[in-house]
């Protein structure tokens, strides 16, 4: 598939919807990195897309996101805005004939993530949820471990992502935007434990949940814990924490043959440290800072441009926010809310 009548060689044409602060760190270094072109952006007015499209080099800034979704030049939309939004703007890109890589959660809820993926389906389209943690060298080799059976087999996974509380204010506390410390961050200590279902016998079950409700936020999640079982018996637990007294994104594995540490897998520009532990000793593996959402995006454009499958698809986004949803209802909360049912609105 080589997107709207592009050749293979061509940069991919990327239009952005938001100004979020992710979108530096997400698409604009990538973007970059990779000679990407990001021709378009469109925020909640047109002054504030304006300044981000002079500061970071977006070719240009429209007034609205549905403006964005309808631009020819636009092959591919990144979405980036809140929780709430997802689902919509995706559908909307969807249904423009737009590629999409959709930042983590793809939507509120699992419902109005298949209705995402059903409109996707037999598009020809690369639809995706940004799991970039995937991509990075640290992730695979980590995987490597169980697939070439020096780990044993799987025994035990934890994941564990905690953060700093990140202010009253922080849209992430709304319900109305479907907010809440496991759209947030629980999201990736679920994945990283599904993406082990080739060594765990298939997808794990929830066992049981637990989770504190932040304080003036009714129904939203400060902090969640939810216990797991793979088919294979394995176990796992996959922590989060939005308001933390730490920053912490460790992923661990262990083996009847020993285990693995992933220092920081969410970050691992920061820290790509692996520490292996095997009855032959402890060692510590490097693998670079080279950022998890450049290697991301070179994936998403060898997908576009040449049919390479990414290791993700939409319907891996539904069954990763069905488990988020189990979570929430076995934790005593309810999932979060599509746009709309609570009183939020389209932000424009």
């Amino acid at each position: 598939m080589t997107g709207t009548g592009a050749e293979p060689g061509e940069p991919l044409r990327i239009g952005v919807l938001g100004a979020a602060r992710i979108a530096e760190l997400a698409i604009v270094g990538p973007a970059r990195a990779t000679g990407t072109r990001l021709v378009a952006i469109a925020a909640r007015d047109r002054a504030r897309a304006s300044g981000f499209a002079a500061e970071h080099g977006v070719e240009q800034a429209l007034d609205s996101y549905a403006d964005v979704v309808a631009a020819p030049e636009v092959e591919a939309v990144y979405d980036p805005l809140p929780n709430a939004l997802h689902g919509t703007w995706n559908r909307a890109a969807i249904d423009a004939g737009k590629h999409v890589l959709s930042e983590k959660p793809f939507a509120a809820n699992a419902e109005e993530a298949a209705d995402v993926a059903a409109a996707a389906r037999g598009r020809g389209l690369v639809v995706v949820e940004g799991f970039h943690y995937l991509h990075h060298p640290v992730t695979r080799r980590l995987h490597e471990l169980l697939a070439s059976g020096e780990l044993g087999e799987l025994v035990h996974v934890e994941t564990t992502l905690e953060i700093r509380d990140p202010g009253a204010d922080d849209p992430r506390w709304s319900l109305a935007l479907a907010g809440g410390a496991t759209m947030d961050l629980g999201c990736y200590s679920l994945h990283a434990q599904r993406v082990l279902a080739p060594w765990g016998g298939g997808e794990p079950e929830l066992v049981d949940a637990r989770a504190g409700e932040r304080p003036g936020a009714p129904e939203v999640d400060e902090w969640l814990e939810a216990r797991l079982r793979f088919p294979s018996g394995a176990t796992g637990v996959a922590r989060c924490h939005m308001a933390s007294d730490r920053r912490q994104m460790t992923y661990r594995v262990v083996g009847s043959r020993g285990e693995a540490l992933v220092a920081n897998f969410v970050e691992p520009h920061l820290d790509d440290r692996l520490v292996i532990e095997t009855p032959a000793g402890r060692h510590v593996e490097r693998h670079g800072t080279r950022s998890s959402y450049t290697y991301q995006l070179e994936a998403f454009v060898r997908a576009v441009r040449e049919g390479v499958p990414m290791p993700i698809d939409a319907d891996d986004a539904v069954a990763t926010m069905r488990l988020i949803d189990a979570c929430y209802v076995a934790a005593g909360l309810r999932p979060r809310p599509r746009l709309g049912a609570t009183g939020a609105h389209p932000v424009r």
